[in-house]
């Protein structure tokens, strides 16, 4: 006879899943709504969402409890809270985005922001687990939820963009799991604390098969993070979705890959392996120039934010390469900043839409943005100055944090690294004053051809505006920022 199993809920730690149960609860909550009150306006499932979020985030901004949780599958660390905190405040920014004024195929439905909830749960399980299976839930969830919402959109562009994300995603997928596999069969466990403690007593025993293990998870992560050369889907997927959901893309799903990349090449680089310490090397440099390269021939401003975001991403990823405090406090910082000035330069693109034939066109080529200063003063201002930022340019918000970047590969012993970011850094500065010089010295369009501002709100302003202003002044606000980001890693132990 099978002997009966007790589980003790007091150790189950049951608070630990409360916060991605919010995010479900309400993702059901709206499809219970829509399922007996049909032809609501969609602005209440838009509050809705947002108000989950807040309620999730409080939560987590009132947590005080034992980190690990839900049969130690769970690991509510600093580093956990702090993703979160990032992942859910971006997710309500660009959810307001959606208030606009007008009426597209996607947003109009509740399942949109149903699966908005469904996806945040998702990143909220990979960023607080060290389990490879947990991980790998989030990610499938998260991925899931993201593909229909970009097919939702309705257009040619849109369903191929699905379609491609879809099919590298599953590609993907595998990778992850081959790698899982992996270091299951070499450790005997799937939990990263685990794997670690097992490689470094066995002195890395079978290494060939853990670096094996180690280029399926560069492929898997890559993908997400669209590292070199796993970032060939960026520009198609970002010009077949829409501008806002573009511009989510290239922040909130990072944050959580840079996460799961921090956790899992932590082993390595704590353990000075050279070989997967040159391959990431190799990586970082290549996403940073390649893309940039490119973005210098785009005649296309989303295009071009496209290839500029996967630079930015390997700007980032070097802060796991160097693998000190510095560094990953570095990584949040910058983060947050190009949370900030990316938001707001996706948001000008959501709302400048192009009338043609009657139709509202997301064609965002630069000849359509000539002698803006002229027709639009204000959305010209705010163009140029998010574009400033992306440059890092001072005294915008994005430079402190590459220039905390490059001091953390200064101070960690990576001069030449340090130099590369600095040339890379040069270099976007060119490409993102080609829109500048559309927008300020050239003369606008036919009148009629252009309607500017067509999609803005008072919350969508709102938004721009708030961007606009902490972009400008974030000198102000890098000391306390650092402060909040340093605790969190701290007591995390990065």
């Amino acid at each position: 006879m099978i002997p009966p199993i007790n589980i003790d809920l007091q150790s189950l730690n049951f608070i630990t899943i409360v916060p991605m149960l919010i995010t479900i609860v309400g993702a059901l909550t709206i499809l219970c709504i829509d399922l007996f009150a049909k032809q609501l306006d969609k602005s209440l499932y838009i509050m809705l969402a947002i108000l989950f979020l807040v309620v999730d985030f409080m939560v987590l901004y009132g947590f005080n409890g034992d980190t690990r949780g839900f049969f130690d599958l769970l690991l509510i660390d600093g580093i956990s809270l702090l993703s979160q905190f990032i992942i859910i405040g971006a997710t309500i920014l660009f959810l307001l985005l959606s208030l606009n004024k007008l009426r597209f195929h996607d947003t109009s439905y509740p399942e949109y922001y149903a699966l908005y909830l469904f996806m945040v749960a998702g990143f909220q399980f990979m960023v607080s687990s060290d389990s490879l299976i947990l991980i790998f839930v989030g990610l499938e969830t998260a991925s899931m939820a993201l593909y229909v919402m970009i097919a939702l959109h309705n257009k040619n562009s849109s369903i191929e963009a699905a379609i491609k994300y879809f099919t590298m995603g599953a590609l993907a997928t595998a990778f992850f799991a081959f790698g899982s596999m992996i270091f299951y069969a070499v450790t005997g466990s799937v939990e990263l604390g685990v794997i670690s403690e097992v490689l470094v007593e066995s002195q890395f025993a079978n290494y060939p098969i853990i670096l094996a293990g180690v280029v399926f998870m560069i492929a898997a992560i890559g993908f997400k993070l669209s590292l070199f050369p796993f970032h060939t889907w960026v520009a198609d997927v970002y010009e077949g979705s829409t501008a806002s959901l573009a511009g989510f893309m290239s922040i909130v799903p990072k944050i959580a890959a840079f996460v799961v990349a921090l956790r899992f090449f932590e082993i390595f680089i704590a353990s000075d392996d050279l070989i997967v310490q040159l391959l990431l090397y190799a990586i970082i440099v290549l996403t940073m120039t390649i893309p940039n390269i490119i973005a210098l021939l785009q005649t296309d401003i989303k295009r071009m934010l496209a290839f500029s975001s996967v630079s930015h991403a390997g700007f980032a990823m070097a802060a796991i390469l160097l693998g000190t405090t510095q560094a990953t406090t570095g990584l949040f910082l910058y983060w947050v900043l190009f949370l900030v000035t990316n938001l707001g330069g996706f948001a000008m693109l959501w709302i400048n839409r192009t009338k043609e034939n009657g139709a509202f066109s997301s064609d965002h080529s630069l000849e359509k943005y000539s002698g803006l200063i002229k027709t639009s003063p204000i959305a010209a201002t705010m163009m140029g100055l998010f574009l400033l930022s992306l440059a890092g340019l001072p005294p915008f918000a994005l430079f402190w944090g590459k220039m905390y970047l490059i001091s953390s590969a200064v101070n960690a012993g990576f001069i030449i690294l340090a130099l590369i970011m600095a040339l890379n850094s040069a270099i976007a500065a060119y490409y993102y004053l080609k829109p500048i010089v559309y927008i300020f010295l050239k003369e606008p369009l036919e009148e009629g051809t252009v309607a500017y501002l067509a999609n803005a709100t008072t919350p969508i302003k709102v938004v721009i505006g708030a961007c606009a202003v902490l972009t400008v002044t974030s000198i102000f606000f890098i000391d306390p920022l650092l402060e909040i980001i340093s605790y969190y890693v701290q007591i995390s132990g990065y």
